[in-house]
């Protein structure tokens, strides 16, 4: 493969150039690329896909046949199993980036492949950050997939159901990596401390140092190895301690893209545990994504949202106070607003629970679905104009503020739906008062 990676294919490469001629793993390659792993006993972690006769052990061996997204967070090994696809025997391997490679490239490729495969030989095409490929560039490598032109391996750290085309996605399977454990980020520090290819053993690193850059690595291998590497770098005597560490990494990975479905999962588990009454595991997500430069705003809807849908009228002030911390967003801004954001999700989080009014309305919605419409009673038309008297429109209409309560027999809803109940409070927080309330009214409305 040419310096040019992106060129129009010329001459195959040899297998054994693969990624390798991308990634040079020389003296003066970054630690975490020198220790790439060079066989797949190597590999650490991922082993829920590595098993015998598993669909990615068979690819990298050379027997599989499909193509694979390899989906998964960052430092995983995405990359390090395309490194031994381009290894796999009896096929060549092309890899294209999508953050430059176009539709032009990816045909060229594709051409390159139908030639070699002509002559026997199967091309294995490895695209990294394939969810940055447009629906154009997708579209461009369907058929070629589809008959096994090309053996895909695409690598995203999105998930492929949001940022692949249906299309392509059906014609491959998808395998996620998961983060690794912070034993396999562990045994990944003590290799490279040790390993000719790594640090050679020439470092002492103290336990509390390997326990913070496994702390602060995240599940990422990469992180822990650039944290390792940036640490002895800075040691004047041979010696990583966690002051050192401390030093030399600014703060831990926070896995977390706007755009991507990392940003729809922490929001996600964000609102089910205030839902669940979590208030630490709220806090928790809400952290993540402040740290992580979510927009407040979106945070600050969400809030509201939910003090309306999963509070409700178990405690009426929920919305209030979602209501007061948008505000706060909108006027004061970050950093401030944070406090405000918190203050929101204790509130709820620790707040009596209710779906009732969700449920009511969900159930009212339903029935004007169903055609349950009908006429609107006579006595509560208006009456504000010419002629509405002639028509019987407002008359006989009571004014409940002249009853006793301030509530009178009378019929309110159209006459198909006399009698129907939507609205059920709950025995949780105010709602509890809310409860006895409603039966009462109900009684005196209907006249029973």
């Amino acid at each position: 493969m040419s310096d040019q990676l992106f060129d129009v294919p010329g001459e195959p490469v040899e297998p054994e150039d693969g990624l390798d001629a991308v990634v040079r793993r020389g003296p003066g390659a970054p630690l975490a690329v020198r220790m790439r792993p060079r066989s797949l006993d190597e590999v650490i972690g991922q082993q829920h896909l590595l098993g015998p006769g598993s669909p990615l052990r068979r690819l990298v061996e050379g027997s599989g046949a499909a193509s694979v997204l390899l989906y998964g967070p960052p430092g995983t090994g995405k990359t390090t199993l395309a490194s031994l696809l381009s290894q796999a025997t009896g096929r060549r391997f092309e890899a294209l980036s999508a953050l430059s490679a176009g539709v032009k490239e990816v045909r060229a490729v594709i051409d390159l492949a139908r030639r070699r495969l002509s002559a026997g030989e199967q091309t294995v095409l490895f695209i990294d950050e394939v969810h940055r490929f447009s629906k154009t560039q997708q579209d461009a490598l369907l058929a070629a997939v589809e008959n096994r032109i090309v053996l895909l391996v695409g690598a995203t750290t999105e998930n492929p159901s949001f940022s692949v085309v249906s299309p392509l996605l059906s014609r491959s399977l998808v395998l996620q990596l998961q983060s690794l454990t912070p034993d396999d980020i562990r045994a990944v520090l003590d290799r490279a401390i040790a390993d000719e290819r790594g640090l050679a053993g020439e470092y002492s690193v103290t336990e509390e140092a390997l326990d913070h850059i496994v702390r602060i690595a995240g599940g990422d291998a990469r992180r822990a190895l650039t944290a390792l590497e940036a640490s002895a770098e800075s040691s004047l005597d041979g010696t990583v301690d966690v002051e050192l560490v401390e030093a030399s990494v600014d703060k831990a990975a926070v896995r977390y893209d706007r755009a991507g479905d990392q940003h729809y999962d922490v929001i996600s588990a964000f609102i089910k545990s205030i839902r669940g009454s979590d208030v630490d595991a709220a806090l928790h997500y809400l952290a993540r994504m402040l740290t992580a430069g979510e927009d407040p705003r979106f945070i600050a809807r969400r809030l509201m949202i939910h003090a309306s849908e999963d509070v409700g009228m178990a405690d009426p002030m929920a919305l209030q106070t979602a209501t007061a911390a948008a505000q706060v967003v909108q006027l004061v801004g970050l950093p401030e607003a944070k406090l405000a954001l918190a203050q929101a999700t204790v509130h709820l989080a620790t707040a009596p629970k209710s779906g009732a009014v969700t449920s009511a309305l969900a159930a009212a919605m339903s029935d004007i679905t169903a055609g349950k419409a009908g006429a609107v009673p006579p006595h509560l038309r208006d009456g504000h104009y010419a002629g509405a008297a002639a028509l019987g429109n407002a008359q006989g209409y009571r004014f409940p503020h002249k009853a006793r309560d301030g509530v009178l027999a009378q019929q309110y809803p159209p006459d198909e739906l006399v009698g129907t109940d939507y609205y059920a409070p709950t025995e949780h927080g105010f709602e509890r008062e809310v409860r006895t309330r409603v039966a009462k009214l109900r009684r005196i409305i209907r006249g029973k």
